[in-house]
């Protein structure tokens, strides 16, 4: 039957998720029958198509972000949120609210009510923050701690205060335990110490997944927040110093003027990382999901590596020859923090790209944009 051939295919039915017109058009095909659960006549699912397909169609029942909805994106020229709204602007959302840094001081409370007295915003993309890697963690401690949470409780409260339909907090893997058993589930958040070297970003932004949560439970201001793995892709910070590891290394061995170049840690732990415009994906998913009781979710890749052959591969990349040192007096950081992400695989995402191939992509942006 033609039913069965289309449904088999597991790509058709993640790709329904962004195609309603195909959503129901099959709808009818298979005559969905609703009592207590939902028959499917045509076929058998396999358990995880069928949570897929399920997910899909709530979805399509919830009242979706309309292309002309007001959506503020916070932090639209970082690294996260200059993804989004590359992924709103292809999927058809043009009525994108940005404002720059120099415009509006969102650890300014009365500027951010200002802001959002001024403008009828539906729908917030909170990819505001303060980041940077081990280095600046450890330098800027009290900065990352005092920043992030004045940022996120300005844009939480406002959001509710205002009246917007949705608000997605963006967090980090950092929010959860050093030694939490991986993949580590969502459930793993406050059951452990936090990694040292970045306990003030996290921190910040268990106390932002918190916040989203009690607002929903006392307000009812609906909500998401997103846990992504290690992020990189355009737009990222190159900083030689305060940067994440992808970016530092591209920006070192990229300049590197001898045949040395040494790195901090001895290379073993490992780390999951993700191409930026995958957790873009994510994200539109998340924000027109049925979840809205400030939950979190985590998003990963599934590719882990050891920092030593990520230093590898971006060698290779920039075609640098010459030898790694592995400074071990420097911090490593966590040992191994990989993702268990089954639940917004359950919402019909995927990511796309592979990390030798993503990581070409961020080069050739770096080349480009010196």
């Amino acid at each position: 039957m033609i039913t069965e051939n289309i449904m088999q295919s597991e790509e058709l039915i993640i790709d329904l998720g962004n195609n309603p017109k195909k959503l129901k058009l099959i709808k009818r095909k298979i005559k969905l029958e609703k009592k207590d659960n939902l028959l499917f006549d045509s076929f058998e699912f396999t358990k995880n198509l069928e949570k897929i397909y399920l997910n899909l169609i709530e979805m399509k029942k919830k009242k979706e972000m309309k292309k002309d909805s007001l959506i503020y994106i916070a932090g639209h020229n970082g690294l996260v949120g200059s993804a989004i709204e590359r992924k709103l602007r292809t999927d058809g959302y043009e009525n994108i609210l940005t404002i720059s840094k120099s415009e509006l001081n969102l650890t300014k409370f009365e500027d951010v009510e200002k802001f959002f007295s001024s403008n009828n915003i539906e729908y917030v993309f909170d990819a505001a923050a303060k980041v940077g890697g081990i280095n600046a963690n450890n330098k800027y401690s009290a900065d990352f701690i005092y920043q992030n949470t004045m940022i996120q409780s300005n844009l939480i409260h406002n959001a509710w205060k205002f009246g917007v339909k949705k608000f997605l907090f963006l967090g980090s893997v950092c929010i959860y335990p050093k030694l939490a058993p991986t993949p580590v589930k969502e459930e793993s958040l406050l059951c452990g110490d936090l990694e040292h070297t970045n306990e003030a970003y996290a921190i910040a932004k268990i106390h932002g997944i918190k916040l989203l949560k009690a607002y929903n439970k006392q307000y009812g201001l609906k909500g998401i927040s997103l846990m992504p793995c290690n992020l990189y892709g355009p737009n990222d910070n190159f900083h030689p110093e305060n940067s994440h590891v992808i970016p530092a290394l591209i920006r070192k061995f990229h300049e590197a003027s001898d045949n040395v170049i040494e790195c901090w840690g001895d290379g073993t732990p490992l780390r999951e990382f993700m191409y930026v415009d995958d957790f873009a994906d994510a994200c539109l998913i998340a924000m027109r999901s049925n979840i809205e009781n400030g939950e979190h979710l985590n998003v990963g890749s599934g590719e882990e590596v050891s920092i030593r052959s990520l230093a590898g591969m971006i060698s290779e990349i920039t075609n640098y020859h010459g030898q790694i040192l592995w400074d071990k007096s420097m911090p490593n950081g966590t040992p191994k923090r990989s993702l268990n992400y089954s639940r917004i695989l359950d919402l019909g995402w995927e990511p796309k790209h592979k990390l030798k191939n993503g990581l070409k992509k961020v080069y050739e942006w770096f080349k480009d944009n010196l």
